[in-house]
């Protein structure tokens, strides 16, 4: 059943977030039992870490991941990490800090993606599409992956700028697989690609027919938009796995951006294992994370004044630095 932001209401605002961590010099400890971090993948893309692990960088470093398939979106993953079913969560931002508001110890590891220039959340229509700017997409229906994350807190965010209601627009969730097609045969009025999605936004651009809107870049500046994240129970009783799952994560990030061509022919790899469309790896346009996955105030900061200002998030609650992950006998990051 197709869910709308409606249908699901407050249950998907208690799973929102963001948070990030400054990544200091790679560990090269061996560790004697590898740790096993258990993960959600998402279609069409890789984090970090994932491709950490291709690449052969946690050899040796006592991490060991294991993928349990498939989350739909952050508040998914967030659900599995609070549960104990997965050691490992990924989410935007604001989702992340509302799911640690609403009593879950995590804390944020990395920033996992990011948006900048070059990597965008883009929402496009149909190019004979009445809709020209934000102010036109009150009433109107907009597909995205799922409800309380990026996606929908851009919106939200968007339509505030604008002197809207933040509710005027009807989110519909939509599976990335299917968001142009969608589109195309006119379910939505706005099909929404985020960030993390660069391949389905390739494939989508290079059939022809449609035209972006906005971006989240106009409504957010660059800004980390979402986190790796861990349950603080897991940090601690694991300190030495931890840092060199971060760390090693940053070293493949920053090997990303260095060399795009491969990157792709790496992706490309790993789609293929999971039975995906390898074709799609081509479209791929980075993580759009800073040198060393490095995490600013901003980053979480932005947000916790958003959700304090809709009174989400009581005011004084969370501190950006808070929330960041350390390693242990690390100085704070600004």
């Amino acid at each position: 059943m197709t869910l709308t932001r409606r249908s699901l209401g407050l249950h998907a605002l208690l799973v929102a977030g963001l948070s990030a961590a400054g990544l200091p010099s790679f560990a090269l400890a061996q560790s004697a039992e590898p740790v096993t971090f258990r993960y959600l993948s998402s279609q069409g893309g890789v984090s970090p870490h994932e491709l950490a692990e291709e690449l052969g960088y946690y050899e040796g470093l006592g991490v060991k991941l294991e993928n349990l398939g498939y989350a739909q979106g952050g508040p998914a993953s967030l659900f599995a990490l609070a549960s104990g079913s997965a050691d490992v969560g990924s989410a935007a931002t604001a989702a992340v800090i509302n799911s640690i508001a609403g009593g879950n110890d995590f804390v944020a590891a990395y920033p996992s993606n990011g948006i900048d220039d070059q990597v965008q959340s883009i929402f496009y229509v149909l190019e004979d599409s009445p809709i020209k700017s934000i102010a036109d997409i009150a009433g109107k229906s907009i597909a995205v992956n799922t409800l309380g994350a990026h996606l929908d807190y851009t919106v939200r965010e968007a339509l505030h700028q604008a002197g809207l209601p933040q509710n005027a627009a009807n989110l519909i969730v939509v599976p990335g697989p299917q968001l142009e097609q969608t589109l195309r045969s006119n379910q939505v009025d706005i099909a929404a690609v985020g960030y993390w999605q660069s391949t389905f936004n390739g494939a989508l651009l290079a059939n022809g027919g449609v035209r972006a809107v906005f971006d989240d870049t106009d409504v957010l500046g660059e800004i980390a938009g979402g986190f790796i994240v861990l349950r603080r129970d897991f940090v601690e009783a694991h300190p030495e796995a931890v840092r060199n799952f971060v760390e090693q994560a940053a070293r493949a990030a920053d090997w990303a951006r260095e060399n795009p061509d491969e990157m792709r022919k790496v992706l490309a790899g790993i789609l293929e294992k999971r039975d995906e469309n390898a074709e799609l790896a081509k479209y791929w346009t980075g993580f759009g994370v800073r040198p060393g996955a490095q995490a600013t105030e901003r980053d979480l900061g932005f947000w916790i004044d958003v959700l304090e200002r809709d009174g989400s998030l009581p005011k004084g609650k969370l501190k950006a630095a808070d929330l960041l992950y350390q390693p242990a006998g690390a100085t704070k990051t600004n």
